[in-house]
């Protein structure tokens, strides 16, 4: 495989972004969004997928939902950008991660045809000062901006800040299987011959 890496610098009148990635990586990462749990979440998301991941975000109209959107989107199209043409990737998996009394479970398609489906189960309105619908937006703007069918099922649990925490982890369990490299693969897999 080429290597896997990209840069998207993300710049509007809302917020200043830039997050460079490497999908090859060993799970290192630099993480400043100025939000600590939307740190936390990215932080895990590259730990478990074993991605290196850098993001550097900046507000600045001071509005948290722009900034929790945008970070979402811009690491989604810089993952993307990095699967290139996905050509020898496995393609397809499934994680299954307890947190303490939660479960959650990701299914993947890294085919090129954005469809998610997000379900956290939230039950407060704010987790570690965010609120329950900027921390589901998030996850629907990484989702997306990544291309590719995505599923995440938290099953159950009692605890949001657990609940939130096995999502992301299924999530990045599961692309780290589905975007490695299948070694009896050789070129793009899929029986159209393009993603």
């Amino acid at each position: 495989m080429n290597p896997r890496t990209s840069k998207i610098n993300r710049e509007t009148k809302e917020t200043s972004i830039k997050a460079a990635v490497n999908l090859d990586g060993t799970g290192k990462t630099s993480i400043q969004t100025g939000i600590s749990f939307l740190d936390h979440l990215i932080t895990s998301f590259a730990k478990h997928s074993m991605i290196d991941l850098t993001v550097k975000a900046k507000s600045l109209d001071n509005i948290e939902h722009h900034l929790i959107e945008d970070v979402g989107i811009t690491i989604g199209a810089a993952i993307d950008k990095a699967l290139g043409n996905r050509s020898g990737i496995t393609r397809f998996s499934f994680a299954s991660v307890p947190m303490d009394e939660s479960l959650a479970e990701t299914s993947i398609d890294l085919v090129k045809r954005p469809f998610t489906k997000i379900t956290l189960l939230i039950k407060r309105t704010k987790i570690e000062g965010i609120s329950k619908e900027d921390i589901e937006h998030f996850f629907s703007s990484l989702t997306q901006n990544l291309n590719s069918c995505i599923h995440i099922t938290v099953k159950y649990g009692e605890n949001d800040h657990h609940k939130v925490e096995a999502a992301i982890k299924s999530f990045a369990v599961a692309f780290r299987l589905a975007s490695s490299s299948d070694k009896k693969r050789k070129g793009v897999p899929s029986t159209k011959g393009a993603m």
